[in-house]
């Protein structure tokens, strides 16, 4: 499932209804004095966030948004009725822009959660509010106010569990696609993954995460290089960090890079972007072992450790022939059950 991650938007709240110029008339009453009702509220333009939803596509389609007006005052001091709001459901984890100030308006992270974005005029007043003593009569009202208008920038940045990183053509969509339902292009050319792909990850019922398969990174990505850092924000909001690598050397623009030199390239451009990236569990997971015999894969891979001084997990794999990549998804899972265990320990013990 590709991910459209970036949307701009226009919202126009209601005008306030107008106030109204109205006498009371009733029989033996010739001389009522005035009883004009005020305009109602217009209708506020809110955005609200939805578990249901899980990209802005939608908005590829509809651009524009309005809430209803406020309905105008009456005679007999009858208020207009206030316009409906609009409500427009964006997916959870939805940060929203102010286009022409660019700052940020908001960021919704629950479900249910609402920003107002738009608010709307108010209603006019009526001519009943303007009786005094030397004016009885007054034939005069206020007309509604106008309702906010903005240009919004839509930006969802995934909330995806888990992130997996890698050089282009590393066999990060392959892999995705061997552990979870995402059909994602893959094709032997550097970023075949154009947009960032979702999977979900099942291990049993009750017991699942999602994999975010982020576009190929390549050096100088910080800085908008290849696919840049417009894909290195999705990596932020994962909570566990699977590095692939390509066991063998690779030929990236005609020289090959080896699998630590992979490593450290784009352990260089995290930390250039957000250094704080890093400090985010990682897990190294060496790729393509079918194309050695697996004696020599495995001593290439123990290499790549040893080379790298790496101390965290790790574990050898062939994406393309589903080797060794289940064992993972376990491991994933089991390191989720227990952070939600210390969460909600550490909830409890600040309740008590």
């Amino acid at each position: 499932m590709k991910l459209v991650d970036e949307a701009e938007i226009t919202v126009t709240a209601g005008n306030g209804g107008n106030g109204c110029i109205g006498f009371r008339r009733e029989k033996f009453i010739p001389l009522g004095g005035p009883d004009g009702g005020d305009g109602g509220a217009g209708g506020d333009v809110w955005l609200q966030a939805d578990e249901n939803l899980n990209t802005l596509v939608d908005f590829r389609h509809q651009t524009r948004f309005k809430a209803q007006r406020g309905e105008n005052g009456m005679g007999s001091q009858r208020y207009g009725k206030a316009g409906e709001d609009t409500v427009i459901t964006v997916p959870i984890g939805t940060v929203i822009h102010n286009v022409d100030t660019d700052e940020v308006i908001g960021d919704l992270t629950e479900h249910g959660q609402r920003l107002l974005v738009a608010k709307g005029g108010h209603g006019g007043l009526g001519n009943m509010h303007f009786k005094s003593s030397v004016n009885r009569s007054p034939r005069k009202a206020t007309p509604g106010g106008e309702g906010e208008s903005r240009a919004l920038r839509l930006e969802l940045k995934l909330l995806a569990d888990v992130g997996l990183l890698g050089f282009p053509n590393a066999g990060k969509s392959t892999f995705i696609r061997a552990v979870s339902a995402a059909t994602p292009k893959v094709a032997d050319y550097p970023f075949t993954t154009l947009y960032p792909n979702l999977g979900v990850v099942s291990v049993e019922t009750g017991r699942s995460f999602v994999i975010a398969d982020i576009p190929g990174l390549i050096e100088g990505a910080a800085d908008g290089a290849g696919l840049g850092s417009l894909f290195l924000r999705h990596v932020q909001r994962t909570r566990l960090l699977l590095h692939l690598v390509d066991i063998a050397p690779m030929d990236y623009e005609g020289s090959a890079v080896s699998p630590a030199e992979q490593v450290r390239a784009i352990e260089h451009e995290l930390r250039k972007y957000d250094p704080g990236m890093l400090e985010k569990p990682r897990w190294l997971v060496l790729n393509k072992a079918d194309l050695m015999f697996e004696d020599e894969a495995r001593e290439a891979a123990e290499k790549v450790v040893a080379e790298l001084g790496w101390t965290g997990p790790w574990y050898l794999v062939s994406a393309l022939g589903r080797e060794g990549t289940w064992p993972i998804m376990l491991a994933v899972q089991t390191f989720f059950d227990r952070l939600r265990e210390a969460e909600l320990e550490a909830k409890e013990q600040g309740d008590a």
